[in-house]
């Protein structure tokens, strides 16, 4: 039997929410029950790992009295959809057999992986699987909910997926169905397979990783990639991004959470502005604006959280004698509170999951494709570095115009000058960041360190203006305590004594970044 690639959306589940989506599935599969397994699955592998670091994971699955011995192998997680290679081969008695895997290449890979050691028993899975079947118009669907537990070195951990698995038909049903099984959130896509969360398991580590705020990271892009192969990995990164922090935000008050949520955000449309040209189109401009939402949404937590700790926090602690500040703080975490709640609910409602379901499809199915578009195939086909330098000279001479708006340069800008430039050297670093694999490493570091900085700087900037907006505003808080309103007086002329500070040492910061040579050139 030759290797099948099996093509699955997989999202975890909370136990609270099985009742609700057991009746989801029965309703689209009329009625019908499902078919109930119990499922004992072993995985193997050398004492030093050597099929765990091909990427292959071999196991022995027993259903009843029946054993199967499968290998799975290439495969790839793009934006919540894994593709695998597959060969199942019948195991008499439960016994392994590499010379009974009928694929030749599959066979000839897991034997230079094991490199003639013996492989034993490394972590074990137990589950019960209800499986039903949907048939929607010429696509064939099995949706498999398994409900068990990982099981490695003594210790079992609980894990309850759903696995959507294409039989039939095009991929985009797989995210038809998601969304109709889920209207609405939370939503967490399973970036791991049981196979990984047997191993990290194994290792000591929890086989269902808590949520926790996750940082920019950047996206492995090969100096020769065509602009698609790019443009669809930094995506995919900016993807990850935002997911890890929606769940990061719903499962704790990390404050860092909705930050990196927004950068996230943030991030993902510099993305989209930077693959337009090649990837432009009805869904590409609806996820900018979807973004762009989402983000103003995360925002205004994200503002009480700074408030609280980075302006608050320390001028209380540097004047305890102020009365104004007690009251101050209270009121501020009582609306970090409330906003907190607000934005999971956000996160949790039909606009923001359809909006994760979007973008997860248009990432993993190349949804920026036009068929009518005769010439988009040719600049997909492009050099990313080509479209990079054009991009990152825009970015740049963009900047320049910003700086220059006073005639006199940063030195004669006024407020509201300020914070563009200060968008757009936000706006110029994350390209930087994007593009950097296809630039020499020295001269990306050369010009990302005072870009950091001026942004570091303009942060300030960004702090006086939102405590304006937040102490002056028609709902700020305890407006009709005198001791409170002074405080809040107090903080409001030290952000914007910051702010002239740092201004000043921004100008420094300016000439640096002004002469840093441009990779790109």
């Amino acid at each position: 039997m030759p290797a099948m690639t099996e093509i699955e959306l997989k999202l975890l589940v909370d136990a609270a929410a099985l009742p609700a989506l057991r009746r989801r599935i029965g309703r689209l599969a009329g009625g019908a029950r499902p078919r109930v397994r119990q499922l004992a699955t072993i995985y193997l592998d050398t004492a030093e790992e050597g099929l765990a670091k091909a990427g292959i994971a071999l196991r022995l699955r027993r259903e009843g009295q029946r054993w199967t011995q499968t290998v799975k192998a290439a495969r790839s997680l793009r934006a919540g959809l894994s593709e695998t290679r597959e060969v199942d081969t019948p195991a008499e008695g439960g016994r392994v057999d590499i010379a009974a895997i009928p694929d030749e290449a599959v066979r000839r890979t897991v034997g230079e992986a094991m490199a003639g050691l013996p492989i034993a028993p490394v972590y074990e899975t137990h589950m019960r699987r209800s499986v039903w079947e949907i048939v929607d118009g010429a696509a064939r669907i099995e949706i498999a909910l398994d409900r068990g537990e990982v099981r490695a070195e003594g210790r079992a951990e609980a894990l309850d997926e759903l696995e959507l698995e294409l039989i039939e038909g095009p991929p985009t049903t797989l995210f038809d169905l998601a969304r109709r099984l889920f209207p609405e959130g939370p939503l967490r896509f399973s970036t791991l397979s049981k196979a990984a969360r047997g191993r990290r398991l194994a290792a000591g580590s929890p086989a269902v990783a808590p949520a926790v705020p996750r940082n920019a990271e950047r996206p492995a892009i090969a100096k020769n990639a065509s602009v698609e192969a790019a443009g669809r990995e930094i995506l995919a990164e900016c993807f990850a991004q935002i997911v890890a922090n929606v769940e990061a935000v719903a499962a704790g008050d990390d404050a860092e959470g909705p930050h990196q949520l927004r950068i996230g955000l943030r991030r993902l449309r510099s993305a989209l502005r930077l693959t337009r040209p090649a990837f432009d189109g009805v869904r590409h401009r609806m996820l900018e604006g979807e973004a762009k939402w989402l983000g103003a949404e995360t925002g205004r937590l994200r503002d009480v959280d700074v408030a609280l700790a980075d302006l608050v926090a320390p001028a209380a602690a540097r004047a305890p004698e102020e009365p104004g500040f007690a009251p101050l703080a209270a009121a501020l975490g009582e609306r970090a509170g409330g906003e907190r709640a607000r934005l999971r609910a956000t996160l949790a409602g039909a606009r923001a999951t359809a909006f994760l379901l979007d973008l997860a499809e248009y990432v993993a199915l190349r949804g920026w494709l036009d068929p009518a578009d005769h010439d988009q195939t040719a600049r997909l086909a492009r050099p990313f570095a080509k479209l990079a330098a054009e991009a990152m000279r825009k970015a740049d001479a963009k900047v320049a115009k910003r700086a220059r708006v006073g005639k006199g340069g940063i030195e004669s800008l006024d407020i509201e000058a300020r914070h563009e430039l200060r968008k757009a050297v936000k706006a110029l670093r994350y390209m930087l960041e994007f593009t950097a694999p296809v630039w020499p490493a020295k001269r990306v570091k050369v010009l990302l360190k005072p870009l950091r900085r001026l942004q570091n700087l303009f942060g300030a900037l960004n702090d006086a203006a939102m405590a304006e907006a937040l102490f002056l505003g028609p709902d700020a808080p305890c407006a009709d305590d005198p001791a409170a309103s002074r405080a809040a007086g107090r903080l409001i002329g030290a952000a914007n004594a910051d702010a002239l500070r740092d201004w000043e040492a921004a100008r420094a910061a300016w000439d640096a970044f002004a002469e840093a040579p441009r990779p790109w050139r």
